[in-house]
C-alpha cells in the first residue's frame, strides 16, 4: 500500500497565521521552511527572521518549546524557490488578496514536485477560482486547508476541494492533518467563509445587532455568551478582540462581497440574511480609531493598570467595565435544554429576550444554509465545537431541546417578523426523516439535506486509531465509561480491557484525584495484569490525567487521628508508585491535560509515558505549602544520578538543579515538549498530537514492550549530592529570601525539598535507595501539614481554588 508521507512542508507567507502554522509543524516534528518576500533592506530573509523571533514572544505560545522556533527554515521567493522541489506539502498563507495569491501560484508552479499537495489557507476566498491559474498537472493536487487561530490550540481544520481535486488527495491530507497534526478535520463546500466562519461570523454580526436592539453593554453580553451559554469563556466581544477586529472585518467583508440578497445569483451566493451583514457602527468606529483588539491593546475592551474598561460608542471613549448579567438568567441557563429555551423565549427582561434571539438566529441560519455550505449537519456542529469553542453545535442544542417544538418556536418568530430574515425553515425540518427521528444526528449518521439521508462518518483508516472519537449528541458510538469488559469497578476506579490483552485502569474521582481507593485499585490492577495480561495502561477518557493527591479525602482522618493518618496515606501512595515502577509487566501512563502533583508522580513512576501534546505536567505541592510526597522528589534525585552517569565529573549538583527548581518553584510544563525539558517526560516516551489516539498508542506501546521481553529495572543504589550540595542550594535560597523574592515559609519549604533531593546530612556521593529518600520525603510532607502557614494555604486553595501566599 502506498502511503502519503510528509517529509517536509513549505509554508508561504510569514504573517500571523503562516508563522504559527510553521510553529505547529515544528511542534509535531515535521521539517518546515517558511517563505516570504525578500526584505527591501538588510538580509533578504529579514521578514521571515523577524516573524520567527516574534513567535518566541507570543502568548499563549505557538511553540511547545520557544527555542524550537530556530528549527523553522527561512527562505524568500527571490533566492530559494528551488527548496520547494523537496516539499511534499505546500501551504499558502499570504494575505487575503485574490490577485496576490494568483500571482504567487504562477511563480511557484514550476518548482512544485510532481507528487506534492498544494493547499491554500484562505479563510474564505473561492478555492476553485484560486486553482484556475495552476497548470493542469497540479490542479488535482490543489485544495483549501483552513486552520483556525491560534493553530496550535484550535482543533478545527477545514478542507475544501475544487471540482478537479482528486478524492485521494483529500483523504491523504485528512490523514496527515488528523494524526500528524492532531486536528479535527471538517470538509466544507467551496462557499464564502466555508462553514465555521460562515456560521460563526454571521452569528457574531447577529449578536451585535441584537445587542443594539436590546441595549446591552459588552461586558454583560460577554458574561451571558461565554461559559454560561456553553461557548468560549471569552464570550462575544472579548473573542473579537482576541481574533483581531481587522481580521473580523476582513471576514465580514468576504461575506459582504461574495453573498447577496439576489436569489438569481445561485444558491452558493444567495443569503436571505444579507441585510444583517452590514458592518456594525461600533466596529466601524473602532477600526477608524485603529483600536484592533488585543494586538493594539484596545478594542471593545481595554486594560489600564488593573482596571478593565469597555468602549462606549456614544462618547467614543472607554468607560469602566465589569458589569455582570442578572443571575436569574444564569440560573435559567443551568436548566435542561428544553426548559431553558422555553424560559428564555418567554422572558420579560432584555437579557433573557436577547439570549433567545441569538439562539433562534443561530438555529435559523444553520438550517437555511446547511445544504449549501456542508455535506451534513455533523460538519456544522463539529466546526462550531472545534473552531469556535462551543460545547454544542447549533443542531445539537436544537435537537436536545426537542426538535419539532423548537422548530415551531423559531418559525413562529419568523412569521411574526422577529427574526433577522423572512426565509422560512427548510421543509426537511418539519417533514420526513429528520422530524421522524427527532433531529439531525442519529445512530445511522447525520442528516445530509442534499441526498435526504443520514450519512455515517467517513471510514478512513486513520480513524481506526481513535477508540473513542468525540461524539455529537444523538450519534451512536462506543463510550469509554462502558466499553470493553469490566473486570472491577467502584466509585474511584474502573479496571477493564478492550482486547483481553492489555488491562486499562481509568480513574473516576473528581479531577481524577488520587485517593487511597484509587491506590488500592491500581495495586489490584497491577496484580491482575501480572497474572493475566501483557501490560497495564492508566488512561481516562476525559481530562485531566490527574490533578494530584486527594487532600480532601485525607482531611477527615487527619482531624480524627492526627498526622499519623497522613503519614500512612502518603506511605501507601509511595508504595503504589514503587509497585508501578517495579511491576513485572509494563505500566504505561497515557497523559492528557493536567498531570499535577500526585498525577505527575503516577506518570513518572510508570515504565513509559504516552503524552498528548497539550499536557501540563509538574510538581505543584509548594502552592499549598507542601512538598511532593509520593515519590516526586525521590524521582528527581534518582534521575539526577542516572544523568550524571554519562559525565566524567563527580559533581551531581548540575544534574539536580533543574529538578530542584521545578519542584521548589512549582514549575509546570506548558506542553509535553516543555515537560520533557523539565524531566517529567523522557526522550524514550511518545508524544501524540491527537488526543483521541492516545489510548490506541498507549495500548500498542504496552504490547510492544511486552513483546520485546520487558523486565522491570533493578532496584539499584544511587549517589546523592549530600550535605555539600544542600549547602550550595541553601545559600541561593538565603539570597532569595533576604532579597524579598520568597517568603520565610517559602524558604522553609524549599529547604525541605533541598534536604530530600540531596539525601540529607550525608557525604557527597553516598549511595542510597528509593526507600531512604521516600522516608525523608514523607517526614518533610508530614512536618508541613501540621504547620499553620501550610494549613492557611490548603484552606485557601480549597476555598478559592487559587494559591494563597503565606
Amino acid at each position: 500500500m502506498n502511503r502519503f508521507q510528509v517529509k517536509k512542508v513549505a509554508v508561504l507567507g510569514a504573517g500571523v497565521m503562516g508563522a504559527q502554522i510553521a510553529a505547529h509543524l515544528v511542534n509535531v516534528k515535521v521539517p518546515v521552511v517558511l517563505f516570504d518576500l525578500p526584505a527591501k533592506e538588510g538580509p533578504k530573509n529579514g521578514i521571515v527572521t523577524r516573524a520567527i523571533e516574534n513567535l518566541k514572544k507570543l502568548k499563549p505560545s505557538p511553540l511547545g518549546v520557544a527555542s524550537d522556533a530556530d528549527l523553522i527554515g527561512q527562505a524568500n521567493y527571490e533566492e530559494h524557490m528551488d527548496q520547494l522541489k523537496d516539499c511534499d506539502l505546500i501551504i499558502e498563507a499570504i494575505a487575503e488578496r485574490m490577485d496576490w495569491k494568483l500571482d504567487l501560484y504562477t511563480k511557484i508552479a514550476p518548482f512544485i514536485a510532481p507528487h506534492a499537495i498544494v493547499a491554500s489557507n484562505t479563510s474564505g476566498l473561492s478555492i476553485t477560482k484560486l486553482g484556475e491559474v495552476l497548470p493542469e498537472a497540479i490542479k488535482p493536487r490543489f485544495c483549501g486547508i483552513h486552520f483556525f487561530n491560534p493553530p496550535r490550540y484550535m482543533t478545527l481544520v477545514e478542507l475544501i476541494a475544487t471540482p478537479t481535486t482528486e478524492p485521494q488527495i483529500l483523504n491523504d491530507l485528512e490523514t496527515f492533518v488528523t494524526s500528524g497534526l492532531g486536528k479535527g478535520v471538517v470538509r466544507a463546500k467551496d462557499t464564502p467563509n466555508f462553514i465555521a466562519n460562515r456560521i460563526g461570523i454571521a452569528g457574531m454580526l447577529a449578536t451585535m445587532k441584537e445587542v443594539e436592539n436590546f441595549g446591552l453593554s459588552y461586558d454583560v453580553v460577554d458574561d451571558l455568551t461565554g461559559k454560561r451559554l456553553g461557548r468560549a469563556s471569552s464570550g462575544t466581544f472579548r473573542t473579537a478582540d482576541v481574533v483581531g477586529l481587522d481580521t473580523m472585518a476582513h471576514v465580514v467583508k468576504t461575506l459582504q462581497d461574495n453573498l447577496s440578497l439576489d436569489a438569481t445569483k445561485g444558491a452558493a451566493q444567495f443569503d436571505p440574511f444579507y441585510g444583517s451583514f452590514a458592518t456594525p457602527p461600533v466596529l466601524a468606529k473602532l477600526l477608524e480609531l485603529k483600536n484592533l483588539g488585543q494586538k493594539t491593546k484596545a478594542g471593545f475592551f481595554k486594560k489600564v493598570g488593573r482596571d478593565i474598561l469597555r468602549f462606549d460608542l456614544e462618547s467614543e471613549d472607554y468607560v469602566p467595565a465589569g458589569e455582570k448579567a442578572d443571575e436569574v438568567y444564569g440560573r435559567m441557563l443551568k436548566r435542561p435544554a428544553a426548559e431553558r429555551l422555553k424560559l428564555l423565549r418567554n422572558a420579560e427582561g432584555p437579557q433573557g429576550q436577547f439570549l433567545w434571539a441569538i439562539l433562534r438566529n443561530s438555529f435559523h441560519y444553520a438550517a437555511v444554509h446547511l445544504a449549501t455550505i456542508a455535506d451534513t449537519a455533523r460538519d456544522v456542529d463539529q466546526a462550531m465545537r472545534w473552531g469556535f469553542g462551543m460545547k454544542q453545535g447549533p443542531f445539537e442544542l436544537w435537537q436536545e431541546a426537542g426538535w419539532l417544538e423548537v422548530a415551531k418556536m423559531v418559525q413562529e418568530d419568523i412569521d411574526a417578523g422577529k427574526a433577522l430574515s423572512k426565509a422560512p425553515l427548510p421543509e426537511w425540518v418539519f417533514k420526513g426523516p429528520v422530524a421522524e427521528a427527532g433531529g439531525v444526528h442519529t445512530a445511522q449518521g447525520s442528516w445530509n439535506p442534499t441526498t435526504g439521508t443520514f450519512d455515517a462518518r467517513r471510514q478512513l483508516p486513520v480513524y481506526q486509531r481513535q477508540h473513542f472519537p468525540e461524539l455529537l449528541l444523538g450519534e451512536a458510538g462506543p463510550k469509554f465509561e462502558t466499553a470493553g469488559t469490566t473486570i472491577e469497578e467502584n466509585d474511584a476506579i474502573r479496571i477493564w480491557t478492550l482486547d483481553e490483552q492489555v488491562l486499562i485502569a481509568s480513574i473516576k474521582t473528581k479531577m481524577h484525584a488520587i485517593s487511597p481507593e484509587v491506590c488500592e485499585g491500581l495495586m489490584a490492577a497491577m496484580d491482575l495484569a501480572e497474572r493475566e495480561y501483557q501490560g497495564l495502561v492508566v488512561w481516562s477518557g476525559d481530562e485531566p490525567f490527574s490533578a494530584g493527591a486527594d487532600l480532601q479525602a485525607m482531611l477527615p482522618a487527619f482531624m480524627a487521628v492526627g498526622v499519623s493518618a497522613i503519614e500512612d496515606a502518603e506511605g501507601f501512595m509511595q508504595q503504589t508508585m514503587l509497585r508501578l515502577r517495579y511491576a513485572n509487566v509494563p505500566v504505561v501512563s497515557a497523559v492528557r491535560g493536567l498531570a499535577l502533583g500526585g498525577g505527575c508522580e503516577l506518570a513518572v513512576y510508570s515504565a513509559r509515558r504516552v503524552v498528548h501534546m497539550e499536557s501540563y505536567i509538574g510538581l505543584v505541592e509548594v502552592g499549598v505549602g507542601l512538598v511532593p510526597g509520593a515519590g516526586g522528589l525521590t524521582y528527581i534525585a534518582r534521575r539526577a544520578a542516572e544523568n550524571a552517569e554519562t559525565s566524567t565529573g563527580k559533581d551531581l549538583l548540575p544534574f539536580l538543579t533543574e529538578g530542584f527548581t521545578a519542584a521548589a518553584m512549582a514549575k509546570v510544563g506548558t506542553s509535553a515538549l516543555e515537560s520533557r525539558k523539565l524531566g517529567f517526560v523522557l526522550h524514550s516516551d511518545v508524544i501524540v498530537p491527537h488526543k483521541d489516539e492516545l489510548l490506541f498508542v498507549a495500548i500498542n506501546e504496552a504490547k510492544g514492550l511486552f513483546n520485546g521481553g520487558y523486565r522491570a529495572p533493578h532496584k539499584r543504589l544511587f549517589p546523592v549530592a549530600g550535605r555539600d550540595g544542600k549547602a550550595t542550594i541553601l545559600g541561593s535560597l538565603v539570597n532569595m529570601r533576604d532579597g524579598g523574592f520568597i517568603s520565610q515559609h517559602d524558604f522553609h519549604i524549599a529547604s525541605l525539598i533541598a534536604n530530600v533531593v540531596t539525601g540529607g546530612d550525608v557525604e557527597p556521593g553516598t549511595l542510597v535507595n528509593e526507600d531512604y529518600l521516600m522516608t525523608l520525603e514523607r517526614r518533610a510532607f508530614c512536618s508541613l501539614i501540621v504547620h499553620p502557614k501550610t494549613q492557611e494555604r490548603i484552606l485557601g486553595m480549597l476555598k478559592t481554588g487559587k494559591p494563597v501566599r503565606t
